[in-house]
């Protein structure tokens, strides 16, 4: 608290800033999502053919998934890197370092020969540039959702750091779009020849506007007062702030990976299985699928403001509550309107799964950095959202694929849904409402604890 009593995070200057925050946050988290989740298009539509070559189509999808489920390996070691020095050095410089990482990877991947031209030693460079991807990503999360979280206030805090989870279907959007647009003025000789490369190149024009759109923000007012306070008590910040996570909030870090499982399994299957599922077993055109997903995540991309600012008003609870229940009822639904091959019902399937799932990811945000306190906030919120992508979103299509090749109907992967979406709900039922509380109160709440255990001790 500043010497009047008013929040750090709520002054006069601070909201003024908050737009230009929340902005850098948003496009920087747009164009890194734009990068992985093209990785995640392609693998399902072309990297099959152009990397691993096969005489079984439904084993090279495998390997092709294989490798996109690396990116999520790497994802959690991102995330404690960073959020190792996102801690120490502050929230800014690292979402810098990730911007750049995951331009180069996604430029390098666009540049990449084939199993054609160079054999094995294609699908090794992929993977390669497919963990730096992962690691990349698995910083800008925690960093970018900061930003927002410690400037806005208390009262908006699921409203604004909503935005940043904008990024993710934002991102989805523009590769969608942009893959959609080549499937259109493009013959699948074309497209597979050399068409899939543009999007990927294209990722070096996106990075540099988000690079100077980013530079302009300065470091978040939450974690400078935090520093100030530790030098005044002449300490340093942690020395290992992921160690400290997990010694100060385990229970923090197991809520929020329940939270994400079921969150994560559900997006995964909706925007990246749905894409072979639909092309490969249904044997809808690409154009009808991707322009789905389209429409899917521009009526997301609407809704999770939305979802975040209901968040501000009933709670965090009750909001992701009514995500994780609606994505597992939704599940058998969305696989019948997919096999009934219709356009309409291939769209209306995506919409209502994407609705559904941002009541989850719209307040997610908000709900895991308030588990945390401010020394370790970037590494324990990092650790809960990348560690849990390794066991659900990661792993998620190739299981999906695996349960319908064995029994052949799309029912076991809406009963997987089903069961992921539960542990989340259990998850939220019983992690702790955080709604309205300034970080300030949060981190001295826990200090006051700390104190006490110490003292019964």
């Amino acid at each position: 608290m500043t010497s009047t009593g008013q929040s750090v995070t709520e002054t006069a200057e601070v909201r003024r800033s908050l737009p230009r925050v929340v902005l850098a946050s948003l496009v920087g988290a747009t164009i890194e999502w734009y990068d992985f989740f093209l990785y995640s298009a392609a693998a399902a539509l072309v990297f099959n053919t152009v990397f691993f070559p096969a005489s079984d189509p439904i084993v090279g999808t495998m390997l092709a998934l294989g490798t996109y489920a690396l990116g999520f390996v790497a994802r959690p070691v991102g995330g404690i890197v960073f959020g190792h020095f996102g801690d120490k050095v502050g929230r800014k410089q690292l979402l810098m370092v990730s911007l750049i990482m995951m331009g180069v990877a996604t430029v390098g991947i666009g540049l990449l020969p084939t199993y054609a031209q160079v054999g094995i030693w294609a699908p090794l460079m992929l993977v390669t540039l497919r963990l730096v991807q992962g690691f990349a990503v698995g910083g800008e999360w925690g960093g970018a959702v900061l930003l927002v979280a410690e400037y806005g206030t208390a009262k908006g805090r699921g409203f604004w750091t909503s935005w940043p989870q904008v990024g993710v279907p934002a991102g989805n959007l523009l590769a969608a779009g942009v893959l959609a647009v080549l499937a259109g003025v493009q013959d699948e000789a074309d497209f597979e020849a050399w068409g899939w490369r543009i999007p990927f190149l294209l990722s070096a024009v996106l990075v540099l506007v988000g690079y100077w759109i980013r530079q302009s923000v300065a470091e978040t007012p939450v974690f400078v007062e935090a520093q100030r306070r530790a030098a005044e008590r002449a300490q340093q910040t942690e020395r290992a702030p992921g160690i400290e996570a997990v010694r100060r909030h385990p229970r923090g870090l197991l809520l929020g990976m329940g939270l994400r499982l079921g969150e994560n399994v559900t997006y995964y299957i909706i925007t990246a299985f749905s894409l072979v599922y639909a092309t490969e077993i249904v044997g809808l055109p690409r154009s009808v699928i991707l322009n789905a997903v389209l429409v899917g995540a521009a009526v997301q991309v609407g809704m999770l403001p939305v979802w975040g600012a209901l968040s501000d008003r009933f709670g965090r609870r009750p909001v992701l509550a009514i995500g994780a229940l609606g994505s597992a009822v939704w599940g058998f639904g969305f696989f019948q309107l997919l096999e009934t091959g219709a356009t309409v019902n291939v769209v209306i399937a995506m919409v209502v799964g994407l609705v559904l799932h941002g009541a989850m990811s719209g307040p997610e945000a908000a709900f895991i950095s308030e588990m945390f306190t401010t020394p370790v906030r970037y590494s324990a919120s990092s650790i809960a959202y990348q560690l849990s992508s390794i066991l659900a979103g990661s792993v998620a299509p190739i299981i999906a694929l695996e349960l319908f090749r064995r029994t052949g109907s799309a029912t076991a992967i809406a009963l997987y849904l089903l069961g992921t979406c539960a542990v989340s709900l259990v998850a939220i039922a019983v992690a702790r409402e955080n709604k309205g509380r300034t970080f300030e109160e949060i981190d001295a709440e826990y200090e006051a604890n700390a104190a006490k255990r110490g003292a019964a001790a």
